[in-house]
C-alpha cells in the first residue's frame, strides 16, 4: 500500500497518533497470523443457545430488574459522579483502521450573515469515522465464533450494509446497576501492569478475595490495570500491547453472571496473546457465549485514587440503529 493510501486509510498524521496506530496495526497483524478462525472456534466452542430463549437479544441485561436498580441506588451515599469516558478526538488511539474526526461549521452564515433582527448565529458539527474509538461498548454483534454471534445468530442473517438487524446498540437497554472495581495493579504491588502481562483466573480470583470484591448477578465488573497511564507516556507502546485476562479469566467472570465486563485497556485481554493462534477468546466467551457486554478504555484513575470499589453504574448507550459498537461515557456514582 503506497504512502498516500495509508494516510487516507488510517487518518492524518498528528502528534503520537501515527505511532499509536502503528502499534495497533502490529496487534492486528498478530491476530491475523496462523489460523485464527479455526483456532478461536476450537478454543471457545460453538455458540450456545441463550438461557432466556431463542428470541433473546440482550443476554445478561435480563438480570437488570427494578430491584437491581434499587440495589444500585442504595450505594449512592455521597452523591459524587465519576465520568469513566476518555475524551475522543482524531488523536485517540483506535484499533486499525478505526479513526474519527469532528468538524464544526456555521452553515448559511458565510460573510458574516446572521438570522433575524436579533442577529442569531449558531454552530453545527459533523462526525466522520468509526464507532469503536475511545471508551466504547461492544455489542453482541461485534464478535462471534466462525460467523455465529450471540444466541446462534448468523452473520448472513443479521448483517446489512446499513447495520445489523439484530443485536445492535439500539437494542441495548439502559445499564443502571451495581458496579465493582478490581484493582489488579494493587494486587500485584505496582502502579501499572506490564504490556502483555496475563492476569490468570487464579490471580483474578485471589485479587477479588483480597479486596473483598463480591460480584452478584447483573453487576458491572471493572478491571483496573493502570495501563491507561501509558498513553501519554508512550502512545506506541500503549497500542502495541496491553495487560489483561484471557479465556480462563473470562470464564471465571462469566460464571459470576455480570451484565458487563470492562477495563482501563483497549481490549480487556492480555496482548500479545499467549497463543497467537487463539485470538480474542475472552471476547468470544463473554459476548457470544454468555451475553455479557464488554466495555473498553474505561478511565478508572479517579475511582482508584479515591479508593472506590463499589458504586452505582449508569450507562445509556447511543441508539444508532444497527451499530455494533458505540463511543460511550459511563458514569460511576457513589
Amino acid at each position: 500500500m503506497h504512502k498516500l493510501s495509508r494516510r487516507h486509510l488510517f487518518g492524518a498524521a498528528c502528534g503520537g497518533c501515527v505511532a499509536v496506530r502503528e502499534g495497533f496495526r502490529a496487534t492486528l497483524a498478530q491476530a491475523q497470523t496462523g489460523a485464527p478462525a479455526a483456532g478461536a472456534a476450537a478454543a471457545a466452542g460453538p455458540v450456545r443457545p441463550s438461557r432466556w430463549g431463542p428470541n433473546d437479544t440482550i443476554g445478561n441485561m435480563n438480570l437488570l430488574t427494578p430491584q437491581k436498580v434499587q440495589e444500585a441506588a442504595r450505594l449512592v451515599t455521597q452523591g459524587r459522579s465519576y465520568p469513566l469516558g476518555m475524551v475522543v478526538d482524531s488523536k485517540t488511539p483506535a484499533f486499525p483502521p478505526r479513526s474519527v474526526t469532528i468538524n464544526v461549521f456555521m452553515p448559511g452564515q458565510e460573510g458574516g450573515r446572521t438570522f433575524g433582527t436579533n442577529k442569531t448565529t449558531f454552530m453545527d458539527d459533523t462526525i466522520n469515522g468509526w464507532l469503536g474509538v475511545g471508551t466504547q461498548l461492544d455489542t453482541f454483534a461485534h464478535l462471534g465464533v466462525d460467523y455465529t454471534f450471540y444466541n446462534g445468530n448468523k452473520a448472513a442473517d443479521i448483517l446489512q450494509t446499513t447495520g445489523v438487524t439484530k443485536l445492535g446498540v439500539d437494542g441495548v437497554p439502559p445499564m443502571t446497576t451495581r458496579g465493582v472495581l478490581v484493582d489488579l495493579a494493587k494486587f500485584k504491588g505496582k502502579p501499572r501492569l506490564d504490556g502483555g502481562e496475563l492476569v490468570s483466573a487464579d490471580e483474578l480470583r485471589a485479587a477479588m478475595q483480597a479486596q473483598n470484591v463480591r460480584v452478584t448477578p447483573g453487576d458491572v465488573v471493572v478491571l483496573h490495570t493502570g495501563w491507561m497511564s501509558m498513553l501519554p507516556e508512550n502512545p506506541k507502546r500503549f497500542g502495541d500491547e496491553e495487560p489483561g485476562i484471557d479465556g480462563a479469566g473470562a470464564e471465571l467472570l462469566a460464571g459470576m453472571q455480570p451484565c458487563a465486563v470492562g477495563a482501563d485497556t483497549w481490549g480487556v485481554e492480555a496482548v500479545p496473546f499467549k497463543d497467537p493462534n487463539v485470538v480474542w477468546q475472552g471476547h468470544q466467551i463473554l459476548l457470544a457465549q454468555n451475553g455479557i457486554h464488554i466495555l473498553e478504555n474505561l478511565d478508572t484513575t479517579a475511582l482508584v485514587r479515591d479508593g472506590v470499589a463499589e458504586f452505582m453504574f449508569v450507562l445509556g448507550a447511543p441508539r444508532y440503529r444497527g451499530a455494533v459498537q458505540a463511543i460511550i461515557n459511563p458514569i460511576a456514582i457513589r
